[in-house]
């Protein structure tokens, strides 16, 4: 791969998903480009560039973008953000829209769906105090590989083993072979669509709680900028947005400002929730009837 390779490539991946490689990130690109070039019988990374700028299509320059694309997640991955949304959200949001009866929640760069189902496991948990309620959860991402891997729900042994307690494993899962399906009332709950977060998201409607975990660190300052302003206009008034572990709004935008109280908990600048004092005593303190994620 030249120089020149290599530009091409870093401006299209930038252009076409957002990702920002840096000129260290050389021997990703042949790692990953070199194995899809093997696939589609390509002779080298010099070749496949040069049909791209030849032939420029959608279709070979979404298998570079997937290629390209780290699909690394877990269930209940950090507990943190889980736990969050179990003790802290959820209530909030069964006070907040006891009247509307609805609970809308977006998943973006769901990957291959772990996190829509953790998501999913802890609302059907919750059911009992959920009766009546329309609950929607939307996962999204720019790889229709992982998606279809999400939609099937099949997970591996060792994919099972990385997050999730035995007891949910048990509970929320049939074993096929060597691998575990997800139950099809889990799967029900969940929509999965593919989306380019760089894409606009208005027909998707505003969100009480969006999750977007562990993306933005792949992308330049400006377009985290531009990602997260377009994500905010999602967020319902007083919604619940969560970042990855790594990730902050901090330098980045305005728009949304960290809760006071709730560590990796991000609301919308004008939300009066950043404003609620903390809840006193068990009165504030949700029922429990979820398995613990420890």
């Amino acid at each position: 791969m030249t120089e020149q390779d290599f530009d091409f490539l870093r401006v299209l991946l930038q252009v076409r998903s957002g990702l920002h490689l840096s000129a260290e990130k050389g021997y990703l690109v042949e790692s990953r480009l070199g194995m899809l070039c093997r696939r589609r019988g390509i002779e080298s990374i010099s070749a496949l560039v040069a049909t791209l700028r030849r032939e420029p299509g959608r279709e070979l320059e979404n298998a570079v973008v997937e290629a390209m694309t780290t699909n690394e997640t877990l269930f209940f991955r950090d507990r943190t953000p889980f736990d969050l949304f179990r003790d802290v959200i959820l209530p909030e949001k069964l006070a907040a829209n006891a009247q509307s009866r609805q609970l809308r929640i977006w998943c973006a760069a769901v990957s291959s769906g772990q996190e829509a189902y953790s998501l999913a496991m802890i609302l059907d948990e919750a059911a009992p105090r959920l009766a009546g309620w329309k609950i929607e959860i939307l996962g999204t991402d720019i790889s229709t590989e992982v998606l279809e891997k999400a939609r099937q729900g099949l997970y591996s042994q060792f994919e099972v083993q990385r997050g999730l307690p035995i007891q949910l494993l048990l509970k929320y899962f049939r074993q096929e072979g060597d691998k575990w399906r997800v139950d099809d009332r889990v799967r029900a709950m969940v929509e999965l669509k593919q989306h380019n977060l760089l894409e606009s998201s208005t027909h998707f409607g505003q969100f009480d709680v969006i999750f977007c975990r562990n993306v933005l660190i792949y992308f330049d300052v400006p377009t985290k900028a531009r990602v997260m302003a377009a994500l905010s206009q999602r967020l319902a008034p007083n919604g619940a947005f969560i970042l990855g572990a790594a990730e902050t709004v901090i330098g980045i935008t305005t728009t949304l400002v960290p809760d006071p109280l709730h560590r990796g908990l991000y609301r919308d600048a004008t939300s009066r929730a950043t404003q609620r004092p903390e809840p006193a005593g068990p009165a504030g303190s949700p029922a429990r009837s979820f398995v613990p994620l420890s």
